[in-house]
């Protein structure tokens, strides 16, 4: 079975391209299952700091809203 942050809360950041329930891109997501080992890892590495990143733009444009 091949290992994911997919946690089946598929929805894309308006205005990106960026998975609100995992932290993927669009293209990391249609590539994931041909990706090695490594590369998911390198990946899931970064994805709760490009959530929280997303977050801290969310909250600015809901402000400025």
């Amino acid at each position: 079975m091949v290992e994911t942050p997919c946690v089946k809360v598929c929805r894309i950041l308006e205005g990106g391209n960026l998975c609100r329930g995992c932290g993927r891109t669009l293209d990391e997501i249609a590539r994931w299952t041909s990706m090695s080992p490594e590369e998911r890892r390198a990946i899931m590495g970064g994805l709760a700091e490009r959530l929280r990143q997303a977050d801290i733009q969310d909250s600015i444009s809901r402000s400025k809203a």
